[in-house]
């Protein structure tokens, strides 16, 4: 989505979203909203979601949210959340947060990757899409690490390995382009 659901409201506040960012668990917020959340408790580590509880490691400003830049309120605020990004974007504290952080990332980059309206650099989009090929050609290749042939169920175990791998690559590719492209706006 390129913005909150329409019926939707904001869960902080109960209102209509006021320059809506989407966290990395995928739910949507008011820009102003989540940073008095994040300045209520530690503001040294990331804040929890209020629905879901999971680290928020990076929010995502919509394009309305960033052409109200000029606005002076809306500046501030989303001074905020670029600090918020540099402090906590760099990357997911441990592998679950990575895993559950991985259908939001893989589902955004793979509709970024379709659109060719969005902007997703060069070298990101050729890195992305030559992993993704690669592991196409090895998963359905009858050369394996474990061969399913003779290991059963157990040989696929290799192939599932190989996609999870790199599948989190990918995914720690796109954070990275999210973060220079929302830390620099």
């Amino acid at each position: 989505m390129d913005g909150p659901p329409v019926n939707d409201c904001c869960s902080v506040c109960h209102d209509n979203f006021n320059l809506p960012c989407q966290a990395n668990c995928s739910h949507w917020f008011c820009a102003n909203c989540i940073m008095r959340v994040w300045h209520y408790g530690s503001a040294l580590q990331p804040c929890k979601c209020p629905i879901c509880r999971r680290l928020i490691t990076l929010l995502i400003p919509t394009e309305a949210a960033l052409r109200q830049r000029h606005e002076p309120e809306a500046h501030q605020v989303l001074e905020k959340i670029e600090k918020y990004n540099h402090l906590f974007g760099g990357g997911p504290h441990s592998l679950i947060q990575r895993l559950r952080d991985l259908p939001f990332f893989v589902k955004r980059m793979l509709r970024e990757l379709m659109d060719p309206q969005r902007s997703l650099p060069l070298v990101h989009r050729t890195r992305m899409i030559f992993a993704m090929v690669l592991t196409g050609i090895y998963v359905l290749s009858p050369i394996d690490i474990l061969p399913e042939g003779m290991l059963g169920i157990f040989g696929l175990l290799d192939d599932l390995l190989i996609v999870v791998t790199v599948f989190l690559h990918l995914a720690a590719i796109y954070r990275s382009a999210l973060v220079f492209r929302h830390g620099r706006t």
